[in-house]
């Protein structure tokens, strides 16, 4: 298996500087990070310590979705110069999550837009040897505006943009959480995926009981959570990573796993980041090294 295990950067530990950050990666054995943006310092650092590029974060996604012609212009020229620049320095993945910057605009408006605006960023993309990688997280409560976190959103986004330099971040937390089998995800959907997340989820059956799939009225009792569920390291939630590595490898994908720590057992401080970020590398290298 030729799978990289890698991470998002965590505040606390990111808080150290992008030197400190990739030395301590690759002495715990990581392959990959996962960067806000790819500059020459953050690359030159990375080659220091032996560190590879898993994904670099996209710039003004909210902007590129808005209802104002000018604003989507501007911001589409922006993504598509950030694209020129990523791509120069090594970049292959970037990163975005389709959340309109107008969270009360409906998804299937908010589809229109990105219908009408990304065929041109998608093309530039291919140009750029650059593969897009869109997150399915849903979004802020109440609305859930982001467009892009379901089957039947991806199936017309990839029936309207058949080129697979645009794709998914496949991260199955986000998929258990809104009670969508990640498996069968994987078998329809696994050619699109550009890029991977490490992150788990635990469903609360107690607190499923209280508020059931509704965020829970007087606060939720976890971090990362909205009620009936909280997002976990992986091999503290549902998640079969055995299954899920099983299927990347038959589909070839080759890319990287990159943890996103968001637990709260593991947040708070640089040394409960570490040991998140550890405990999470430690349960996939078992299936993906």
């Amino acid at each position: 298996m030729n799978f990289q295990l890698g991470m998002r950067i965590p505040p606390k530990i990111g808080s150290e500087g992008i030197e400190k950050v990739a030395q301590w990666a690759a002495g715990v054995k990581l392959d990959v990070l996962d960067v806000p943006r790819l500059t020459p310092e953050v690359k030159q650092a990375c080659d220091a310590a032996g560190i590879g590029i898993g994904s670099v974060d996209a710039v003004q996604t909210g902007q590129l979705l808005s209802k104002d012609d000018a604003r989507r212009a501007a911001a589409l020229e922006a993504a598509k110069k950030h694209m020129t620049e990523t791509a120069a320095l090594g970049g292959r993945v970037l990163f975005m999550c389709l959340v309109p910057e107008d969270h009360s605009v409906p998804r299937r408006e908010t589809f229109a837009i990105w219908k009408d605006t990304f065929p041109e960023l998608v093309r530039h993309a291919e140009r750029e040897g650059i593969y897009i990688a869109i997150e399915g997280w849903p979004g802020p409560e109440p609305h859930y505006p982001t467009i892009g976190c379901t089957p039947e959103m991806w199936r017309a986004m990839f029936e309207a943009i058949p080129s697979k330099h645009f794709g998914l971040n496949y991260d199955p937390s986000h998929l258990v959480r809104l009670g969508i089998d990640y498996l069968r995800a994987l078998t329809e959907f696994g050619e699109r995926i550009n890029h991977c997340h490490g992150k788990d989820t635990e469903i609360l059956h107690d607190e499923l009981y209280e508020c059931g799939v509704l965020s829970a009225t007087f606060g939720a009792k976890y971090g990362f959570s909205e009620g009936s569920w909280r997002y976990t390291i992986p091999g503290h939630g549902q998640v079969e990573w055995d299954r899920v590595a099983v299927r990347l490898e038959k589909l070839g994908y080759r890319g990287a796993v990159s943890i996103e720590l968001e637990d709260h057992r593991y947040w708070g401080s640089i040394e409960a980041e570490r040991q998140g970020i550890e405990k999470a590398a430690e349960h996939l290298a078992l299936y993906f090294k």
